[in-house]
C-alpha cells in the first residue's frame, strides 16, 4: 500500500538548488490574552524565537488591522476582529481559468505593513482564515524585499473561496510566477538559488476582498499571516530527548484508503486524500463537523462522508489536488470559531508541548518504506496527524494511509519519525537527492484557546 501520489514539488526547487540536486518529487499533499502576552515576553521564549530559523507572523487584532493600509475595507470589531469590504474601490473583470466564465466583481484592498525578518528567509508560505459567503472571494498576495535591496513582484499566494457553486470562482493557486530570483510553487515562495546567499529580508501581504456588484455581501478576514524560514540542508536532524510524553488526545480515526475511486474529479479519489483526511480528523477533534445538509451531495453508500466533503472543499483547481497547505488551513477555519495556520516546528519537543496543551499536529513528511517501521509503505509526500506520545516518547499518529478506520492509529519510533519529518534532504529509492518538508505542519485550534494553549502557541510565535 502506498500513500497519496504527489503532484507538486516539495517546497519548490530552492532546497534542491542549494545542493545542486535534481528537482524533487512533489508532495501530496483572537484577541491576545494577558497569558499569551506574558508568555511571549518571557526571556526563554524570546531567546528561543530570536535564534529560530522559522518565523511565523500574522495580523489578527484590531491594532494589527489598523496598522495596515485600507482601501475600502473596514474593521469588524468584537471577540474576533477582522477586515471586511465596506466601500468598493474598483471593479474587476475576472475570467476564471477553470470555468471559462468572465464575471465582474467589486473589490476592496488591505495591505499589511512590511514585516522584517530577523533571520532572512529562503522560503515563505502564507495562510489565512476567512469567511467567504457565496458570491464572494479573496486573493492573497505577497511582495518581498530581497537582501540585495531589490523587490519581488506581487505574487499571488492563493485565490480562495469556501464554496464552489455557480456564484463562486474556483479556488486556485497560480502557476508560472517568477522574477529570475524567486518563484512560486503552488503555495510556497522560494528563492531560486539559496546557495548564492540571496534571501528574503522582509515581506508584505495584501488581501483583496471581492463581491458581486450591487450586493451587500462581504468576505471577512480574521487572520492573515505567513511562515518564513531559512533551514540548512540536512539529511539527518539531531535526536531529541523525550520530554512531556505519555499523553494521547482523543481524535477520530479516518482512513483515506476506504475512499479509493470515490469522486475522482477531486485528485483521483481517496487514495490521494491524506491532507483533507488529516484535516477532517483534527477539525472533528475540536467538536466541529459538516451538517447533514452540507453532506447531502455525498453518495449515502459511502462511509465517512465528511472526508469526501473535506476533499471537495480543499481542492485546488490549478494544482488539481487537495494538498494545498493554506487551503487546508483555510478550510479548517470555515468551522465555527476555529483557526488554522501553516508553519514549521523546530523539533519533536515543540510537538510534545502542543500535545501536552491539547493541540494535535498535522505533519508533512516523505520517506522510503524502510525508513518508518510499521508504516508498510513509502511516499514522496504524505500528511498524517500526531495525536500523542507514548511513555517512552514514541509517536502516536493517526495515519490516514491505512486500510480502514480501525487501523489508523499507529505508534512510530521517535527517532525515525523525527528524522523523516524534520529533514530537508533525503534519498529516494534510486539514490537521487530529493527534498523533505523541514518540519512543515498545520495547527488548528480554537479562536479562544485555553490559557495553556495560548502560552504554548505564543512561545512558538503564534498568536
Amino acid at each position: 500500500m502506498t500513500s497519496s501520489a504527489p503532484r507538486r514539488t516539495v517546497l519548490a526547487a530552492a532546497l534542491a538548488a542549494a545542493a545542486g540536486a535534481a528537482t524533487p518529487s512533489a508532495q501530496a499533499d483572537a484577541a491576545r490574552t494577558p497569558e499569551a502576552s506574558a508568555a511571549a515576553a518571557t526571556p526563554e521564549a524570546a531567546a528561543r524565537r530570536s535564534k529560530s530559523l522559522v518565523n511565523y507572523h500574522a495580523w489578527t487584532t484590531t491594532a494589527d488591522w489598523n496598522k495596515g493600509h485600507a482601501q475600502g475595507t473596514g474593521i469588524t470589531h468584537g471577540a474576533r476582529p477582522g477586515i471586511r469590504l465596506v466601500h468598493p474601490v474598483g471593479t474587476l473583470d475576472y475570467k476564471d481559468p477553470h470555468t471559462g466564465r468572465t464575471t465582474s466583481w467589486e473589490y476592496a484592498v488591505w495591505t499589511s505593513p512590511a514585516h522584517s525578518l530577523k533571520v532572512p528567509a529562503t522560503e515563505a508560505v502564507a495562510s489565512w482564515n476567512a469567511h467567504t459567503p457565496p458570491g464572494t472571494w479573496i486573493a492573497v498576495e505577497l511582495r518581498g524585499t530581497y537582501s540585495d535591496g531589490g523587490r519581488t513582484p506581487w505574487y499571488v499566494m492563493g485565490r480562495w473561496t469556501a464554496g464552489d457553486g455557480d456564484a463562486d470562482i474556483r479556488r486556485t493557486s497560480v502557476d508560472g510566477q517568477k522574477d529570475g530570483k524567486s518563484s512560486i510553487s503552488t503555495d510556497t515562495f522560494a528563492i531560486d538559488a539559496p546557495a548564492s546567499g540571496l534571501r528574503l529580508a522582509s515581506y508584505q501581504l495584501r488581501v483583496t476582498l471581492h463581491r458581486k456588484p450591487g450586493t451587500a455581501l462581504t468576505p471577512t478576514v480574521w487572520r492573515l499571516g505567513a511562515m518564513a524560514s531559512d533551514l540548512p540542508d540536512r539529511f539527518e536532524v539531531p535526536a531529541s530527548r523525550p520530554g512531556q510524553v505519555g499523553r494521547e488526545l482523543v481524535v477520530p480515526h479516518y482512513s483515506q484508503e476506504i475512499h479509493k475511486g470515490q469522486y475522482p474529479e477531486y485528485d483521483n479519489g481517496g487514495e490521494a486524500w491524506c491532507s483533507p483526511t488529516s484535516s477532517q480528523m483534527i477539525i472533528e477533534s475540536w467538536g466541529r463537523k459538516p451538517t447533514r445538509d452540507q453532506l447531502s451531495w455525498v453518495n449515502p453508500d459511502y462511509a465517512d462522508p465528511q472526508v469526501c466533503h473535506a476533499a471537495r472543499y480543499t481542492f485546488d483547481y490549478q494544482y488539481e489536488g487537495c494538498g494545498n497547505w493554506p487551503f487546508n488551513a483555510a478550510y479548517a477555519a470555515t468551522y465555527r470559531d476555529l483557526q488554522g495556520v501553516v508553519t514549521r516546528l523546530a523539533s519533536l519537543t515543540d510537538a510534545e508541548r502542543l500535545i501536552h496543551a491539547g493541540i494535535p499536529v498535522i505533519t508533512s513528511q516523505s520517506f522510503l518504506k524502510t525508513e518508518l517501521d510499521g508504516a508498510g509503505y513509502g511516499t514522496a509526500g504524505h500528511l498524517m496527524t500526531v495525536v500523542g506520545f507514548t511513555k517512552d516518547g514514541d509517536i502516536i499518529a493517526n495515519d490516514p494511509a491505512s486500510p480502514d478506520d480501525a487501523a489508523v492509529r499507529r505508534v512510530y519510533r521517535r527517532r525515525q519519525f523525527e528524522n523523516i519529518w524534520l529533514r530537508t534532504k533525503r534519498h529516494d529509492a534510486n539514490g537521487q537527492v530529493r527534498s523533505g518538508s523541514g518540519g512543515v505542519c498545520y495547527l488548528y485550534f480554537p479562536a479562544k484557546p485555553a490559557p495553556t494553549q495560548h502560552r504554548v502557541l505564543a512561545e512558538l510565535g503564534i498568536r
